[in-house]
């Protein structure tokens, strides 16, 4: 019923390397942990120290947590009301356009969501004589010479498509729109919880994700969905979660955007709400951060006016904000898409898949030289590490930002209006309906 030793020790000793790379002194941490006992008391009781490190003294960021903290480091001039209201039948076509956008990045990235530059995958794909890319994935493909896909490539590879395949980047976004309809503007964590319980599957989610629905699953055993008098669940969040400042909560930023058109700051809230619960700081900023751009890109003249206001909702002394703001900067005065990349990745290469600080910068680069949407998610998949994830994000800002009008058909066409999912107790296998009812999403909630 417990997790073994091992099992708690790396994680431990990945939780060790993220508070690293948070600035905090961990020296001699890792040896001590290997000389610990076999004891969950004793394990236990070194996860809790993690939590309350010292900073390095040469340490320059401030990266609040609560959201009054967060608001107090944020840009004063944000706008604390909506930037411009919509008519209805416009954002409902954005919204739809944002869905199925960000559906069509999503499976075009599916097959190489292995961590490819866009070096190698110029050169795999120069080889059939298909760069720029314009067409989803083939199994032709060989990345370095040698087959190298994701696991889930029969599904999503042009030859196999039949339907959009079950992926947890589009789960998210319905599981978003899931939670706002049930829950509304005003959800909790305890919302989240339960709505996870009911529709989560642990062998379809990861990282945080899955370390979190276990706790949930763990507090609910025997006890009601609240758990045990006393259920520590937020501390433990908090100390027995590895990896909390990758991109899961990310991929979850998106129903937020859609649910408040022109209005970043709602949409950053209701982001920080959901991301908190499973997510800390850079992890919770870069979902603030495309929630706002999302709800942005409707209301946007200019692609980089999306963000030029989306980071007016993230903390100014943060690493996110200083890496994406100074990517920013390089796509602003790159004289084109590939020179933007080059841009951004000579300086950032070490921020690979999931880790949002080079993918975020990329999104910037990808929305700056766009003339489509399906022009846009091909020039963001072609950037590589988290080609999926970030295929689907820029789906979901293109979108918003272009309307319908600029997703070409053929995109949607291999589907057959067949989408399924990974979530539990979801029916619907109708693409163009769930597009219809998240369109509709705003006007429900009256955002």
């Amino acid at each position: 019923m417990f997790p073994s030793f091992p099992v708690l020790r790396h994680h431990l000793g990945t939780i060790i390397a993220n508070r690293r790379a948070d600035g905090f002194v961990v020296d001699g941490l890792h040896e001590e942990l290997r000389r610990l006992p076999d004891s969950y008391d004793a394990l236990d009781a070194f996860a809790h120290r993690l939590d309350s490190l010292p900073p390095r003294r040469d340490w320059a960021y401030v990266e609040p947590e609560t959201l009054e903290d967060i608001w107090e480091e944020c840009d004063p001039a944000r706008s604390r009301a909506p930037l411009a209201t919509l008519a209805p039948a416009d954002s409902q076509s954005r919204t739809e356009a944002a869905f199925l956008g960000s559906v069509c990045g999503c499976i075009l990235g599916k097959p190489i969501e292995v961590n490819p530059t866009l070096q190698e995958l110029r050169e795999a794909l120069e080889t059939l004589g298909e760069w720029p890319l314009q067409d989803y994935i083939s199994s032709r493909l060989r990345l370095g010479g040698k087959e190298r896909f994701h696991e889930d490539a029969p599904l999503t590879v042009r030859e196999a498509i039949r339907f959009a395949a079950p992926d947890d980047d589009i789960d998210y976004t319905l599981l978003g729109m899931l939670n706002l309809e049930q829950n509304g503007l005003s959800f909790t964590h305890h919302d989240l919880k339960k709505l996870w319980l009911r529709h989560q599957s642990l062998s379809f989610c990861w990282g945080p994700e899955r370390t979190i629905l276990l706790r949930c699953g763990l507090s609910h055993w025997g006890e009601g969905i609240d758990g045990a008098p006393g259920d520590d669940f937020a501390r433990w969040v908090r100390v027995w979660n590895p990896n909390d400042q990758l991109c899961g909560a990310v991929i979850r930023a998106d129903a937020y955007g859609y649910a408040c058109p022109g209005d970043p700051a709602t949409a950053a809230e209701l982001a920080w709400r959901d991301a908190s619960f499973t997510h800390r700081k850079t992890g919770v900023y870069a979902t603030m951060f495309v929630a706002a751009a999302i709800a942005a890109a409707y209301v946007a003249s200019d692609p980089l006016d999306i963000f030029r206001v989306a980071l007016q909702y993230v903390p100014r002394r943060s690493r996110f904000f200083q890496i994406v703001s100074d990517s920013f900067q390089k796509v602003a005065s790159a004289s084109d898409w590939l020179d933007g990349y080059e841009l951004i990745h000579g300086k950032y290469r070490e921020f690979s898949h999931c880790q949002v600080y080079q993918e975020c910068g990329t999104l910037v680069n990808t929305l700056r030289f766009a003339t489509s949407i399906d022009d846009g998610f091909c020039k963001q998949v072609s950037q590589g590490n988290d080609t999926d994830s970030f295929g689907a994000t820029a789906g979901s800002i293109l979108g918003a930002f272009w309307g319908q009008d600029y997703l070409d058909r053929r995109w949607l066409a291999p589907f057959q209006d067949e989408i399924r999912t990974g979530l539990n107790f979801f029916p619907e296998r109708s693409l163009s309906t769930l597009a219809k009812r998240i369109g509709g999403l705003s006007s429900r909630l009256r955002c």
